[in-house]
């Protein structure tokens, strides 16, 4: 019995410990869900099963070594476990102190982007010092006081344990394993439990609160690797892939035929001309409709956007693929909605023969183009546009003697400068292009030149706000210069978000926070406002037939000017999704029964309260989301986006 009450107190303190952290959260966000109707107090008992089962995992090397090491070794496995728990325990305390700042940032617990952006260090551990000083504080004083307690004052020995003879020692063996597994498993069912279990209200905050941050990061980690069709089908549900298929293309109205592109259809253009135009898509960071005043947001942070949105196409009700930017830009350059896992941008199937603009734009002797303040390598963006038939990137590297550069690049003003000197010499050449700008400057740690702006008042200028007023300053910049130049009235200017700056929210899809901006502007556009759903790949598009080629493409979308185009939105959050049409949302998680919900457009940008209420099930469209996530993953799989 001393194996398993030694096992049994380090189980109670790192259950203590991730229950601090939980009882925290609770206080810190309890005014999200006081009154959201759900048994939040159950938290702590759904949590305690999803500690228990980190906790396990944690047990299992120590339960080993104690039962079946041998008595000479006893020395050694009492420094080991002495060491081990201290590294052990030292994680905890470190990724509990970690999940306030990131709950803040993402809402959500840390998941695989802890761990993924750990690849590009440069940019992240500026952000982080830049941002996070205080919580770094906090966090290295508690590790360091935790370390200096423990082995000054920690004379916790097991080599008593190896005084029980080495046989019955063994014998414990197995009834140990058995319990630490069951314990690790937390289910008897066919497959072991996972943080979907821990999903157990329609509030996800509750939900976030409820999951363990260690358990969520190897979770999250373990699923990115595991993009197989068969495992889609497992978290999701099953379907029959031409049943998936046919029902996307009910729901997008798009019929393509041919089988090795399913989506690929040829679209004549409602704008033809003998003179095709050029075609910028200027790709905003982390830019929300809440920012915008011609979108319902607040005043006074975008005038350049709300100036601009009276000479062209303002898209009003729009909403992003998802909350990373690389789904945007797969939005927004390839048209693709959010495929089930890591983003295509860094998939591997999808570096080569990926429809991309380019891809449409190549038999008419468009040169594509690239841009992006930071370094391109970040998020493989190089590696993706150059595989699939861009032909240029124009990154930091090639910046020489910017005005100002900050962690992620050299600021939005030194890129809408360059861009303009690049379409000049195209235009001279009589050259037409098409160039993806991706900004960079409203980004944490939110460092731009100040001085090219007046600071909100009462805002401190290393904020959101500000870095997106600096941002629209920079968009405001690209048309001074574009409209003295003669390419001007031969380009077609898209401005667009990638997705909201955060996206934050009661509800189990925050829809409202995936609302975006975007912006058709240039020669011979008439203004109009467009007040219905849309999504990236309508706006991608939208753009393509505004310059004025009958063209041939897969795009999961439509031209605002077909009357073709569907009331239809797809977000993916965190690896659940939300299909809207009109003010229906069918929701569909891992693991987890659809759910149908009635949403209610926020009031304003300041109406933080749900706006997803809980409907009896529309089969159909439960249906039919199933269907988009299991028909993206096998477009992805089988390389049938081109």
């Amino acid at each position: 019995m001393g194996i398993f009450k030694q096992l049994l107190k380090y189980y109670l303190y790192m259950i203590l410990i991730f229950f601090i952290g939980r009882l925290s959260l609770f206080i810190l966000y309890f005014d999200n869900f006081k009154d959201s109707g759900v048994d939040y107090w159950l938290t702590f008992i759904h949590g305690l099963r999803m500690d228990t089962i980190t906790a396990s995992v944690f047990l299992l090397i120590p339960m080993m070594l104690l039962t079946l090491t041998p008595q000479r070794l006893k020395y050694f496995v009492n420094k080991f476990l002495k060491y081990y728990f201290l590294v052990v325990l030292s994680i905890i305390i470190y990724i509990e102190n970690a999940t306030f700042p990131f709950i803040a940032q993402y809402d959500v617990r840390p998941n695989y982007l802890f761990v993924e952006y750990l690849v590009y260090p440069k940019e992240v551990f500026a952000m982080i010092f830049a941002d996070y000083k205080p919580e770094l504080f906090i966090a290295f004083t508690m590790i360091g006081t935790f370390i200096y307690l423990y082995l000054k004052y920690a004379k916790d020995s097991v080599t008593a344990l190896f005084d029980t003879s080495y046989k019955k020692r063994l014998i414990l063996f197995l009834p140990l394993f058995l319990l630490l597994f069951m314990g690790a498993r937390s289910s008897f069912g066919h497959r072991p439990a996972n943080t979907s279990d821990a999903m157990y209200t329609t509030n996800r905050m509750v939900n976030e609160i409820t999951k363990n941050s260690i358990f969520s990061i190897v979770y999250a980690v373990y699923i990115n690797n595991r993009h197989g069709s068969g495992e889609i089908q497992k978290r999701y549900g099953k379907m029959d892939t031409n049943e998936a298929l046919l029902r996307v293309k009910n729901r997008l109205n798009i019929q393509g035929t041919d089988a090795a592109s399913p989506f690929s259809r040829a679209e004549e253009s409602h704008f033809r001309t003998q003179k095709p135009k050029n075609l910028v898509i200027f790709v905003q960071e982390s830019l929300g409709y809440q920012f915008v005043e011609a979108t319902g947001g607040e005043k006074g942070i975008t005038p350049n956007l709300n100036r601009l949105s009276k000479e062209g196409i303002l898209f009003k009700d729009l909403y992003s693929n998802g909350t990373r930017s690389i789904r945007g830009l797969a939005g927004t350059s390839a048209g693709n909605l959010a495929v089930p896992g890591e983003g295509v941008l860094k998939r591997t199937k999808s570096q080569s023969d990926f429809f991309t603009i380019a891809t449409a734009l190549k038999p008419f002797d468009y040169h594509t183009t690239f841009m992006y303040g930071g370094e391109s390598r970040f998020d493989n963006m190089r590696s993706w546009y150059v595989g699939n038939g861009f032909d240029e990137i124009i990154d930091q590297p090639l910046f020489e003697n910017p005005t100002f550069t900050a962690p992620w690049g050299v600021c939005d003003g030194d890129l809408v400068e360059r861009a303009n000197e690049e379409f000049k010499k195209m235009h001279a050449k009589n050259q037409k292009f098409a160039t993806v700008m991706f900004s960079q400057s409203n980004h944490s740690p939110f460092e731009y030149p100040c001085e090219k702006i007046e600071l909100i008042e009462g805002v401190p200028a290393n904020s959101v706000k500000n870095a997106v007023k600096y941002a629209d300053h920079a968009i405001g910049r690209l048309f001074e210069l574009a409209k003295k130049e003669e390419y001007y009235k031969d380009t077609v200017f898209v401005v667009v978000a990638d997705h909201n700056v955060r996206v934050y929210g009661g509800d189990m899809v925050p829809v409202d926070m995936f609302h975006i901006p975007a912006l058709i502007l240039g020669g011979g556009i008439k203004p109009m406002t467009y007040d219905k759903i849309a999504t990236q790949p309508d706006v991608l598009a939208t753009a393509l037939d505004l310059i004025g080629l009958d063209l041939k493409y897969p795009i999961m979308g439509h031209s605002i000017f077909s009357d073709k185009k569907q009331n239809i939105s797809l977000m993916e959050f965190h690896g659940t999704y939300a299909l809207r049409v009109d003010d229906k949302v069918s929701i569909i998680a891992p693991n987890k029964e659809a759910v149908t919900f009635l949403y209610k457009e926020p009031a304003s940008y300041l109406d933080t309260n749900s706006h997803l209420t809980p409907t009896k099930h529309d089969n159909e469209l439960e249906k039919d989301a199933l269907a988009f996530v299991l028909t993206l993953d096998n477009l992805y799989d089988k390389k049938l986006y081109r």
